[in-house]
């Protein structure tokens, strides 16, 4: 009767024989297409203008289109040129009017170029799929050039009296700009993120609007994504952190433009509150140059100072009421010996850098003053109202998880805590509930949405905010996995032996292929080439690291993206593509600026590696999609039984 049920709603879809026949012919054929092809990136770190210049230019795919499409019959200038205009049409137009002395015969060059481009990228896929990824105003057209070839005598006047038209009618900019979307948007099929838009770069925000018109794309958490879905779910630990780290680097762009947080309370309370103080631990570290005013420098020392301090109050807060975390030690402000100017780390005592904390009573270290919690509260309430912050965090659940696996790949942004003998470790997620490997995930996944759903119990809501501190800094967090965050020792303690935060077993373990073989088995992934993907950790190609551990079964696609990696890492960063032919994985040098992209047609100078070929080219039927598309056709087998054997009525009304 269970399948009965199902099967009279799937025939609400397909009321007749007919119209279940069309479309089991349809997934048919679909399952017969190319794998579309699926790009990576991890750690983007608000790095908004180079992570839109490899998005559009798909880790160099449009790239390898074009010289295919092309081949010699243009020179390299020319297939440059080609390839800038594609990732940004609208800017390189702009030159290219100044520059054109017979536009129209540029115009109608460029589009019969772009077409062809945008044929090869769209074979792969049905028609109604393009037919989706085209613009409102030139869908028709684009469909009408896509499958009328240029080189057919019967439909060159045809093909060219629409070039001619869409000129002559002052369009061709716009069309344009349209179709080299489109190439953009269907050159790759699936978008992994895996972890951590957030910090170090002036443009997370801008990232997130980028992301929003895509269809097919998702994230996996990153640490630094947790940190600032915590401040959006009302954690002022995690605020404090968010506006601790933004200080740090002088990059209020995201917090002041993107989100509209206002700072004025906290800059008024550091100034009066730390006026005497030269906060020299607190001077901020200029990511690119340097155009602070002395002035401007010392205030934003004074404000780092100011959250700092407020920050190890409210996360010792949080640790003394969750005891079940065994983290009440990293309470350090009550470890201060205020007269002898040491504190107690570890079980043993360090002389500070400095001691002057007009806020702090040596009695009660850990309680803000009433000050401190009027600014508290302002900045809390600033969180909670930034619209534009909450239907990004929104954005980011709705395609998000901890966790994914996507055609025999297990991606997860940083660790998977395990015993000291490489076994799967058991963390206690909540008071008395410990779980492991995928339960573990999940359930993290869970509690983290159940921190913004108005359904979940006051105590159980207050838990899951909460919780996003320990999943930025807890021992055992899969996003930290470290022993400690030493945040407070790096700015007051000299000894740098308290600054060392030692790595999990997963870091140790990660080149072991026995242990990579069973995370992919607990984790039910299937198939003789699966890989556990990840991000997090900067790939030091200096120092003559790979990307590649495990013996291939392990991807570390984090080679930095975030600008002061680029000296420690030596290059840019790692993207991986995943295509119908098989994994390549890409390295990149330091985008220079969009700038120079468009007027020097200068791209990323890019690397590629081939880490696993096909031995034939996968098709849609060898995809976690077309393992579903097979499903589908079954059922509609089903339904087809069902119609022909009088169990269904067909409704012939429908047809």
């Amino acid at each position: 009767m269970q399948d009965l049920r199902y099967l009279r709603l799937l025939a609400m879809s397909f009321p007749n024989v007919a119209e279940a026949s069309k479309e089991i012919i349809n997934l048919q054929a679909i399952l017969n297409l190319p794998k579309g092809t699926e790009h990576f990136l991890a750690d983007i770190h608000g790095e908004h203008e180079a992570f839109q210049h490899v998005l559009k230019n798909a880790s160099g795919n449009i790239k390898r289109k074009v010289n295919e499409v092309f081949g010699d019959s243009l020179t390299k200038y020319e297939k440059r040129e080609l390839c800038t205009l594609i990732y940004y049409p609208e800017q390189k137009l702009e030159l290219v009017r100044q520059t054109q002395k017979d536009l129209d015969q540029w115009y109608h060059i460029t589009i019969k170029q772009l077409v062809e481009v945008c044929h090869e990228v769209s074979a792969k896929y049905t028609r109604s799929k393009v037919r989706k990824a085209l613009p409102d105003d030139f869908s028709y057209i684009i469909q009408e050039l896509l499958h009328e070839r240029t080189d057919d005598e019967d439909k060159v006047e045809y093909v060219g009296a629409i070039i001619d038209t869409i000129i002559s009618t002052g369009r061709a900019d716009d069309f344009i700009t349209a179709i080299s979307i489109v190439i953009q948007h269907l050159i790759i099929d699936q978008l992994h993120l895996l972890g951590d838009i957030f910090d170090r770069g002036p443009g997370a925000h801008i990232i997130l609007d980028t992301l929003k018109p895509l269809r097919d794309w998702d994230i996996q958490w990153g640490n630094h994504d947790i940190l600032w879905m915590g401040a959006s779910a009302g954690n002022d630990a995690c605020i404090c952190n968010v506006l601790r780290i933004a200080l740090r680097y002088a990059n209020m762009y995201t917090i002041e433009e993107g989100y509209g947080i206002n700072l004025v309370p906290l800059a008024t309370f550091a100034m009066e509150t730390y006026k005497d103080d030269p906060c020299s631990e607190f001077i901020p570290k200029m990511l690119g140059e340097d155009t602070l005013g002395d002035k401007q420098r010392y205030l934003y020392a004074q404000m780092h100072k100011a959250i700092a301090v407020i920050q190890f109050k409210l996360e010792a807060q949080i640790y003394h009421r969750n005891k079940s975390w065994n983290m009440e030690d990293r309470d350090l402000l009550s470890a201060i010996d205020f007269n002898n100017h040491t504190c107690c780390v570890d079980g043993k005592w360090h002389p500070m850098r400095s001691c002057h904390f007009p806020t702090i009573d040596p009695h009660s270290p850990i309680t803000l003053t009433p000050e401190e919690q009027t600014v508290m509260e302002s900045l809390h309430h600033s969180f909670m109202i930034s619209e534009k912050l909450r239907k990004h965090i929104r954005m980011i659940l709705r395609h998000g998880c901890m966790y994914a696996v996507v055609n025999n790949n297990l991606l997860f942004h940083a660790s998977m805590p395990l015993n000291e003998d490489g076994t799967l470790r058991h963390v206690e997620i909540m008071p008395g509930k410990s779980l492991c490997g995928k339960d573990l995930m999940h359930n993290i996944g869970m509690m983290v949405r159940a921190a913004f759903q108005n359904d979940t119990s006051a105590e159980e809501r207050q838990y899951a905010i909460d919780y996003f501190l320990y999943l930025w800094c807890g021992p055992d967090s899969p996003l930290f996995d470290k022993a400690k965050m030493a945040t407070f020792e790096r700015y007051f303690i000299a000894d740098p032996d308290t600054h060392h935060e030692e790595k999990g077993y997963y870091f140790k373990f990660r080149n072991d292929e026995k242990i990579i073989d069973m995370i992919l088995d607990a984790f039910e992934v299937q198939g003789d080439n699966r890989h556990v993907i990840n991000g997090h950790v900067p790939v030091h190609v200096v120092k003559g690291e790979t990307p590649i551990r495990a013996g291939g079964k392990l991807m570390v696609i984090d080679g930095g993206f975030a600008e002061p990696y680029h000296k420690e890492t030596g290059i840019a960063g790692y993207t991986l593509v995943y295509h119908s032919r098989g994994l390549e994985l890409v390295q990149h040098e330091p985008f220079t600026s969009t700038k120079e992209a468009i007027e020097r047609g200068l791209d990323i100078k890019s690397t590629r590696q081939i880490i696993e070929m096909s031995k034939r080219r996968m098709r849609v039927a060898d995809t976690d999609k077309g393992r579903e598309i097979k499903k589908q056709i079954l059922d509609l087998k089903d339904l087809l039984y069902a119609y022909r054997h009088g169990i269904i009525a067909e409704n012939e009304r429908k047809r």
